[in-house]
């Protein structure tokens, strides 16, 4: 149970940003939501991404009040990232990409208190988005990461380095591009955002 994710898996959501490291992945729990357009255009996109935390937010304080002594940090933004026509990111193609928005969820939560928290946000929320979120496990099993700071525009050069790392090892892809997001852009200036870039592989 990742009740503090910061140190129970810091190794998977601080790697070094000088070097592309290997991982392994674990089964994990997750709260899900997919869908597809610009994530920076894209008001579906909003809506996925404020149903998430208000769901996140909303576990986190009923178990806390239930007993204390499970409370949880909630984890960062998540996303897994495709494009629907070619089938890899394309940049400047954002209207084709396809995504899963996350959160990292403790292994104690199941469905039955996603669906009361659903209730209890929904009562207090209008966004219909909170509807479409799903518990799910997710193991992303080997995988390459590295720590990008800046802006995510300029993700390229460290995305071929996960690449190149990949190839080196004789390995090719095996699962979504992967990006969790440490920074909130709302505070932080882009050149200073930090993102893990993790791509799975065999």
């Amino acid at each position: 149970m990742p009740s503090d994710w910061r140190k129970d898996l810091k190794e998977l959501y601080f790697p070094p940003a000088d070097k592309v490291v290997e991982v392994v992945v674990p089964r994990l729990k997750f709260l899900t939501i997919e869908g597809e357009g610009d994530p920076n255009s894209s008001p579906v996109f909003q809506r996925a991404v404020e149903a998430l935390y208000t769901l996140s937010y909303t576990l986190k304080f009923s178990i806390k009040k239930s007993d204390a002594a499970k409370d949880f940090k909630v984890g960062p933004l998540e996303a897994l990232w495709w494009n629907t026509e070619e089938g890899t990111l394309v940049q400047g193609k954002k209207g084709n990409w396809a995504w899963k928005a996350t959160i990292l969820q403790p292994s104690i939560i199941e469905d039955s208190m996603v669906a009361d928290a659903r209730h209890t946000a929904i009562k207090k929320k209008e966004n219909p988005s909170l509807n479409l979120v799903n518990l799910e496990e997710l193991e992303e099993g080997r995988s390459a990461q590295i720590m990008h700071i800046g802006p995510w525009s300029a993700e390229a050069e460290n995305i071929m380095r996960v690449k190149a790392f990949i190839e080196a090892k004789g390995g090719t892809f095996n699962g979504k591009h992967h990006e969790i997001y440490m920074s909130d852009p709302r505070r932080i200036e882009p050149s200073k955002l930090k993102t893990v870039i993790r791509q799975p592989f065999k």
